[in-house]
């Protein structure tokens, strides 16, 4: 049962609020894709604009984790698309997974974030790693939303150097004794399930998954965000949790389980950064037209033709990164230096793209009746989280050299 929460009677959604979002496709990407795959996108995007555009203003205001939209989620194949359907997934390809990232986080990163958590971060490490009971167990629960998960690698004193983790668990003969905490988690005050990375007794790092409800474990709440406020964010606290042997993910040991899954949500990012750039785009484009100075729209001035210009270039490049490294990842191909790519250029395109956009819209920028400020403090997160710009730069530097710049 998920963690009750009184604020969501405080959401309010938008009067009459129409989300008359157009997506660019300049280089008519469109014709690239299946008929399945449109299919899936334009369904997402209708979910977003009648769902999730309305209130998200509201929520990230009021710093409000939308929980009724997880089984809404959960209704629309947005947790663990790929997954196969015989555990409850879509059994989707890549490009299917990376077009939904994309169109939520059209509407905020926030909400993005708990869907590639769900998906990538809990939902993909049973399927790969656990046993056929853990799978039955968990993953036709947590895609329908009916189980909400985190996903437990950070710590305090420990995030782009993992390994260096202190989070530990000791075999006592019938069950495991885990203690630690975990940092900057995503979902874990809502949590149902925690995949939780620790060293076992021979200092080797495992997964395993943890139940609310077990006695020592906890998830205090992260207050104070300036940055996905929609989103719901806190720690992991385990103080002697008695973890049964069986919730061992047994076909994973080291730190390649957690890398692997970090990659399948940068992916996942890689796409998402471009739907919150598509929207500053967008938002920027129709107000360009609209706002009139100096007798005729600003859309007329060569400077602002000039940033919208520079925008949709960068956001066309950015769609066929994407494309591209979705055909890899379904061939079974993408690498960690091409995610790593793909995920730090595009992040860095969208905050540019977003900076660009405010300035268009003047003083309008900075309010909540556009959403490009949001985007702009959500997407600071974004260019952090699972590997920070600079972490992803040198691991293109070690795929350039061949020399790891960071041990």
């Amino acid at each position: 049962m998920h963690v009750p929460y009184d604020r969501i009677g405080e959401i309010e959604a938008k009067k009459n609020m129409v989300d008359a979002f157009e997506s660019p496709d300049l280089y008519q990407i469109d014709e690239l894709l299946t008929p399945e795959h449109l299919m899936i996108r334009d369904s997402i995007r209708d979910f977003v604009k009648k769902e999730i555009s309305p209130i998200i203003e509201d929520c990230n205001q009021k710093c409000i984790f939308p929980y009724h939209l997880v089984p809404k989620f959960g209704e629309m194949g947005i947790f663990g698309p790929t997954v196969p359907e015989e555990y409850g997934g879509g059994g989707l390809d890549y490009i299917s997974y990376g077009l939904i990232m994309q169109e939520i986080e059209r509407s905020d990163s926030g909400m993005r974030s708990t869907a590639s958590v769900q998906g990538s971060l809990v939902m993909f490490p049973i399927n790969a790693f656990g046993s056929e009971e853990q799978k039955k167990k968990y993953l036709p629960k947590l895609a329908s939303g009916e189980l909400l998960g985190c996903f437990g690698l950070t710590e305090p004193d420990f995030g782009s150097n993992p390994s260096g983790m202190v989070t530990n668990y000791s075999d006592k003969g019938d069950h495991f004794l885990l203690n630690g905490a975990k940092m900057w988690i995503s979902n874990s005050p809502f949590a149902d399930i925690a995949v939780v990375w620790a060293k076992g007794d021979d200092g080797r790092i495992r997964g395993l998954i943890v139940e609310r409800g077990m006695e020592g474990f906890s998830t205090p709440e992260t207050h104070g965000k300036w940055s996905l406020r929609a989103s719901t964010t806190g720690e992991l606290v385990f103080d002697n949790v008695k973890v049964p042997k069986e919730n061992l993910l047994p076909g994973i040991d080291g730190l390649k389980g957690p890398m692997m899954c970090l990659d399948n949500a940068r992916f996942g990012i890689a796409w998402g950064a471009v739907g919150a750039a598509m929207d500053c785009y967008d938002t920027a484009r129709r107000y360009a037209m609209e706002r009139i100075q100096f007798d005729k729209p600003i859309a007329s001035f060569q400077l602002q033709q000039k940033k919208l210009a520079e925008m949709l270039t960068e956001i066309t490049k950015a769609q066929l990164v994407n494309l591209r490294l979705g055909q890899l990842k379904n061939e079974g191909k993408a690498t960690t230096s091409q995610i790593s790519l793909a995920k730090r250029n595009n992040v860095e395109i969208a905050l540019r793209i977003g900076r660009e956009a405010r300035q268009m819209l003047g003083g309008m920028g900075i309010t909540g009746e556009y959403s490009i400020m949001r985007h702009m403090m959500n997407l600071e997160s974004v260019l952090t989280y699972e590997g920070t710009h600079d972490i992803h730069l040198l691991i293109l530097g070690k795929e350039i050299t061949g020399i790891q710049a960071f041990k």
